[in-house]
């Protein structure tokens, strides 16, 4: 068994055809089904079903899939990391984020990393939701990933800094120039919420903290995106929550922000499988000390830490914040 030959069979996989398999590969048909063959042979069994308008994968195939594509997105990853180590022209690395911080943190810092370092190429992967981050570095679709710190990872996790979770409100509303505001102060007021808000013990972050300070968050409308529900928010929808730094990223000037007192701090971490090294570990580096990024320095990451939660905490949190994501710690004003 070859990893080409998984290659090749993950592509067929992908395109549900052979002769589109064929073309993506620049092999001839005849070719790419002996390996096919090849390979089911190695495994006793068919792999593929055969159909007039394509192929499905058999029960065999469904349950090789998953570790033939780790095995070659595993390779590529190798490929890419040895290749950006050295700086070599053509190497790449493979970054997954979650919108919010897409938005408003790595613009200026991928124009910073560009000038730095022209012969490394960055590739963006975005997701909606927090959890697909450790899913796509798990199965090698990225090389690292830049967001919010996960509940467990047994590889490499460096804390870079926490985000301040603001108030997004129009210029016009009552809240409007001040720079806080208690969430007791919100009880009657509409939100627009997003699909990103982190799901702590089954509950939304707003639900759990508003049901803290004791009322239900009254919510006008449900998006899926940050930068949505900042603008909503501005239009006058209601109120929204959002990263500082993404607001800025977003709209700029066209609302208005204040901090919840106490303020909400989210800790953000670079994580990996493997050991952080060459372009990797020079992107962290960037990420850390990068200025007006508008996400606060954390102490550097104790590796003795029992967990990236608990590295978290060692890394200098303050008991007068609420940890967008830790309601049970402290989540009244």
């Amino acid at each position: 068994m070859s990893l080409r030959q998984m290659e090749y069979f993950v592509t067929v996989v992908e395109e549900s055809s052979f002769t589109r398999a064929a073309e993506r590969l620049h092999v001839t048909q005849p070719a790419l089904s002996h390996q096919i063959k090849a390979l089911e042979r190695v495994v006793g069994g068919e792999l593929l079903e055969r159909l007039p308008r394509g192929v499905l994968l058999t029960p065999m195939g469904r349950a090789f899939l998953p570790h033939a594509e780790r095995s070659v997105r595993s390779a590529a990853q190798a490929h890419r990391a040895a290749r950006a180590a050295a700086g070599a022209e053509g190497g790449e690395l493979h970054i997954a984020t979650v919108h919010s911080v897409a938005v408003g943190l790595l613009p200026e810092v991928f124009a910073h990393w560009r000038r730095a370092h022209p012969g490394v190429r960055l590739v963006l992967h975005e997701y909606a939701r927090t959890d697909a981050l450790e899913d796509q570095v798990e199965r090698g679709t990225a090389d690292l990933a830049l967001g919010p710190v996960p509940e467990s990872w047994s590889g490499p996790l460096i804390p870079v800094g926490e985000e301040e979770i603001v108030l997004v409100v129009p210029f016009d509303d009552p809240l409007a120039g001040r720079s806080s505001a208690g969430l007791h102060e919100l009880a009657d007021r509409a939100w627009v919420r997003c699909a990103m808000e982190p799901v702590i013990d089954g509950r939304p972050f707003l639900d759990g903290v508003c049901g803290a300070a004791g009322f239900e968050p009254r919510t006008a409308v449900w998006t899926e995106h940050t930068s949505t529900a900042i603008r909503m928010a501005a239009a006058g929808v209601g109120i929204s929550t959002a990263p500082s730094h993404t607001v800025r990223g977003a709209l700029g000037e066209d609302c208005a922000v204040l901090s919840v007192d106490p303020p909400w701090l989210r800790a953000l971490a670079v994580f990996s499988r493997v050991p952080l090294t060459g372009a990797a570990a020079a992107f962290t580096e960037l990420i850390s000390t990068f200025p007006g990024t508008g996400i606060r320095p954390l102490k550097p990451f104790r590796p003795g830490a029992s967990s990236p939660e608990r590295a978290y905490a060692d890394c200098g949190g303050s008991p007068a914040v609420v940890r967008w994501g830790q309601v049970r710690r402290r989540a009244t004003p």
